[in-house]
Order: structure tokens, then sequence, then C-alpha cells
């Protein structure tokens, strides 16, 4: 079985506005602007970051968003959140791979969705 390590978290408003954020133990200090932007990211957008990521590619329907709003980040680990239909703000995980964030975040929406049901 793997250990999956927190190393940050954040959470957002429905305004994409900053109101959690917590850096555990060693993680990297880039972790202070790319966890929140994970979260701004997928609630701005309400999008996974890794879908927004594929769709900014060149070519894609939002190729180089991130020129237009320095705050989006095209990094995986960042959720929207929603209740009832309406986006009530977003997550972001990081400090491990791109899968640990993934499954800590996705963790995170299924409690998420239990909780708001």
């Amino acid at each position: 079985m793997t250990c999956l390590r927190l190393r940050g978290c954040t959470y957002c408003d429905e305004n994409s506005l900053p109101r959690v954020y917590r850096r555990y133990g060693q993680a990297l200090v880039l972790s202070i602007t790319l966890v929140p932007g994970k979260a701004y990211t997928a609630a701005v957008t309400q999008c996974k970051t890794k879908d927004v990521a594929a769709c900014a590619a060149e070519g894609g329907s939002l190729m180089a968003i991130q020129t237009n709003d320095p705050r989006i980040t095209l990094v995986s680990g960042g959720y929207p959140l929603f209740v009832d239909g309406k986006i009530a703000g977003g997550i972001g995980v990081g400090g491990g791979t791109e899968e640990q964030d993934c499954a800590i975040a996705e963790y995170v929406l299924s409690v998420f969705e239990e909780l708001t049901k």
C-alpha cells in the first residue's frame, strides 16, 4: 500500500478568494503560491486544473489562458467544488506526484460531496 503524504492544501470560496491554506512538513516553498493557484484555477474555471491544462495547450479552446490571468495554474491537483449545481469554491492539493495530489483531492471532493448532500 502506498502512503500518500499531503504537503499543502488550499480552499477558496465561490469568488475564487483564498479562505484556508495549510503547508505541512517539508513542503517546497513553491507550494505557497502553487497550491492556492490550483484552487483558484479550479474555482474560476469550474474545471479540474488537469482539464484546464489540456485545453490551454497549443490549438486548445483555452490556448494560453494563463497569459490573461497570471493566477491560472496549469498543474494537476485543483478541483472545483459544487453545491446544488453551483460553484461553491475550489480545492488545491500539492506536494506529491500528480497521481498522489489527484488521489488526495478526489478523496477530499468525495467527502465534500457526501457532506453537502
